[in-house]
């Protein structure tokens, strides 16, 4: 198990300062000496990233997308070591109604009290606090355990899922489901471990997060960005 503590300020989504790496010998590892680690900041890329949910009930289930705001990876070189990333969750959707007027009457739902308070918490966010690598994971397959806070409505709980993550040539794709149970997070509507003979009403305390996240180091970031604005340029 590999322990780290990340300090962070939301302006700049990550900055680290220290990390207390816990293996067979406990090593501390400060500001002066992360350099030696090769630690390298990914910064996530919201429009090639996706977050899917899934809200179970007795009758069925709903399903939409919720995107991210911002974020940032830790590698060193290409071995994960923290990280987080904020979701906007005035970007709720959802993808299985079809009717306008039904879906936005679950989406209005979806961001009141009942569920996520989205006018008095407008962004909810994932912090990795701890990381177990899979060495024998098979390809295409988790390679690592994250535990991480997450933190919805103001409220926040540790968490673990396997999570895929692979780096190449600057990029990193990070693939997992997240699950959580809702009632922990203040979110009891119709949960039947709170309201009695809701029959065929009840919905399932846990939510699925499906998460597919892009994540490129800064100079590819930038160079990509250079890139887009030539192209644009030339079209005009």
């Amino acid at each position: 198990m590999k322990r780290i503590i990340l300090p962070f300020v939301v302006a700049a989504a990550v900055v680290v300062s220290a990390f207390t790496l816990a293996g067979s010998e406990n090593a501390v590892i400060t500001e002066a000496t992360t350099a030696s680690l090769a630690i390298q900041n990914y910064k996530v890329v919201p429009a090639e990233s996706k977050i899917t949910w899934i809200g179970r009930k007795v009758t069925g289930e709903h399903t939409g997308t919720i995107q991210l705001k911002e974020g940032t990876i830790l590698f060193d070189r290409t071995v994960l070591r923290g990280g987080s990333f904020f979701m906007d969750m005035n970007s709720i959707t959802c993808t299985d109604l079809k009717d306008p007027k039904s879906n936005g009457n679950l989406v209005k739902h979806l961001r009141s009290d009942d569920f996520f308070s989205v006018e008095k918490n407008p962004t909810a966010m994932f912090a990795i606090s701890n990381l177990a690598t899979r060495p024998n994971a098979k390809s295409g397959t988790a390679n690592y355990i994250i535990t991480g806070n997450l933190t919805i409505k103001g409220i926040s709980h540790e968490i673990s899922f396997p999570m895929l993550v692979n780096v190449r040539k600057g990029v990193a794709t990070a693939k997992g489901t997240l699950k959580f149970d809702r009632t922990k997070w203040d979110i009891k509507y119709r949960s039947g471990n709170f309201f009695e003979n809701l029959g065929d009403r009840a919905i399932e305390d846990d939510v699925e997060l499906q998460m597919e996240i892009v994540a490129k180091v800064e100079e590819v970031a930038k160079d990509k960005k250079k890139k887009d604005a030539k192209e644009k340029t030339a079209k005009l």
